[in-house]
């Protein structure tokens, strides 16, 4: 009889995991340092019955993995490196979920004065002028290219920064630890920087222009060119990230009262 129930058992979870639907989703490593991650998954799970295996990584690996196949979805945000990514015929289309914006993170001491700055550009030429410790990303992230398309603007190269310009190719999280050990200054996205536990001397100086807008894109793997990916699941998902539902539990996620994204989904 206990032979009978323990089989039954078995066959029940069995039957239960065969019943699960999972997929693969590269995502930004600045999304899952926000900590959003870890109330939307739950959210999915429950309403969809789907496990969304995530890969954490920059932009730039995200759009090679898609790219290789590798995922069945793309979450990211560098609108340049997306077009590319749909112009390869890598993803099938594009659908804008929710933004944030960039900010810059400093010492609270400001020796580079990017408090008084008037424009995102301004603030780097300020950093630059004062050869001040500056952490960047280094690792082709959105975040990364951002930065590197600020410096251009404002009239820099940054590959010929000397020893004050740090990059570490690395992630969001690890990147501000970084300025936080060194009391550097660095560009983070809003939510990250919220979320960020190790705050120690850094503050945030200097945020505003419209420049600094920061969109998340979902974009999945195109089946023409890897027809092994879950495109149901994909579409599954899709329609759920863009629901009344995603929207609300997005627009509500704060830390001490701030927002860290807006839902802007279309229909």
């Amino acid at each position: 009889m206990k032979r009978a129930i323990l089989g039954a058992v078995a066959a029940l979870a069995l039957s239960t995991a065969a019943l699960a639907e999972d997929m693969k989703m590269a995502v930004t490593t600045s999304f899952h340092n926000s900590g959003l991650s870890d109330i939307l998954l739950p959210a999915i799970k429950q309403d969809l019955g789907l496990e969304v295996q995530l890969l954490v990584v920059g932009t730039g690996q995200a759009i090679r993995l898609g790219e290789a196949g590798d995922v069945d979805a793309i979450l990211v945000h560098s609108r340049k490196a997306e077009d590319k990514f749909l112009a390869g015929g890598y993803g099938t289309h594009r659908r804008e979920i929710m933004y944030n914006d960039f900010v810059f993170i400093g010492p609270k001491s400001d020796e580079a004065a990017i408090a008084t700055a008037t424009a995102a550009t301004d603030a780097l030429q300020k950093i630059a002028g004062a050869k001040a410790p500056f952490v960047s990303r280094g690792d082709d992230s959105g975040t990364h290219k951002k930065e590197l398309s600020l410096w251009s603007t404002a009239g820099l190269d940054a590959a010929a920064f000397d020893g004050w310009y740090n990059a570490v190719g690395a992630g969001m999280g690890a990147a501000l630890n970084t300025a936080s050990g060194m009391n550097a200054y660095i560009m983070s996205d809003r939510a990250s920087w919220l979320n960020f536990g190790n705050k120690g001397d850094l503050a945030l100086l200097y945020s505003g222009d419209p420049v600094l807008f920061n969109q998340y894109a979902y974009l999945p793997v195109n089946p023409a060119k890897h027809p092994h990916v879950k495109t149901e699941l994909a579409a599954k998902l899709e329609g759920w990230l863009v629901s009344d539902k995603a929207k609300a539990l997005i627009n509500a996620y704060t830390i001490n009262g701030e927002t860290l994204f807006v839902f802007n989904a279309k229909p």
